[in-house]
């Protein structure tokens, strides 16, 4: 069963509250997207961070990285959103409005223009503040595009960020990494490792609240994470509850599969 990953994450790029259900130090992994150096948490200890480092001086990556251990960058690869000071550039490469995301719009990856700018423009300058890798989103725009342009697109732009030396993790993504493994039988040299939201947990947008996931829903995730890690792939969860038994639940069932997770009681990803 083919499915569309739940895409959140590229719309939380500016809040102002949310954090951990538990306490927000020394986790192993953290995913705190505000665009302001103010608004993260100076005390965060994580195994790993992800950022949005495009916002993030040079300087102020090195001091995330006094305190914290792998430091990823969040690149949205597959849509373009308006507030980026390079919309005007690419426009011409939309394909359509992002449903429900007012204000971005699915590219079209397998334009060498947007290809070569991920890479050489975007990936670049994030290497050279000094990140460890990077977050990648939106690699959906295939499920929403079936095309084997698009697939292809995908892949010359992880092989090449992957070129760099960098880590490249996949937010999301299941119908391009599950056809990156059915073709190959592992992802190296094409990413690292997926981070996949609401695994065990699911949001009620009618109702604006978390809740345990459908059954169905965990079971198709689960087998699909396994297939990555038995790939060679790493594999990060991202859950969202306020539920003390569901995440300890979810947080027992990660660590038991050697998954790492990581729980926020809010949609709103920052430390503060």
């Amino acid at each position: 069963m083919k499915k569309a990953t739940s895409i959140i994450l590229t719309a939380m790029l500016i809040f102002t509250t949310g954090c951990s259900l538990f306490s927000p130090y020394d986790q192993e992994y953290g995913v705190y997207l505000s665009d302001d150096f103010d608004d993260l948490d100076k005390e965060l200890n994580c195994k790993t961070i992800v950022i949005d480092a495009q916002y993030y001086t040079k300087a102020e990556i090195a001091q995330i990285h006094e305190k914290n251990g792998t430091v990823l960058s969040y690149v949205n690869v597959g849509s373009l959103e308006n507030f980026r000071d390079y919309f005007e550039d690419f426009e011409d490469l939309t394909l359509a409005p992002y449903e429900h995301w007012e204000g971005e719009y699915w590219i079209d990856v397998s334009e060498k223009r947007w290809q070569d700018f991920l890479v050489e423009e975007v990936g670049q300058s994030l290497k050279d503040k000094g990140v460890d890798g990077f977050f990648i989103d939106n690699t959906d725009v295939y499920y929403v595009f079936h095309e084997d342009k698009i697939y292809e697109g995908l892949v010359s732009i992880m092989k090449r960020l992957k070129a760099m030396d960098m880590k490249v993790i996949i937010n999301g993504g299941d119908n391009f990494v599950s056809r990156c493994i059915d073709e190959n039988g592992t992802i190296k040299g094409v990413l690292d490792g997926v981070n996949q939201e609401s695994v065990f947990t699911t949001i009620d947008w009618d109702n604006d609240s978390f809740r345990e996931n459908d059954e169905e829903e965990t079971e198709y995730f689960l087998a699909y994470l396994k297939k990555v890690k038995k790939a060679g792939g790493e594999v990060y969860v991202l859950e969202y509850s306020q539920d003390q038994d569901i995440t300890k639940k979810a947080i027992k069932k990660c660590h038991k599969l050697g998954y790492t997770v990581y729980v926020s009681d809010s949609l709103e990803l920052t430390s503060q």
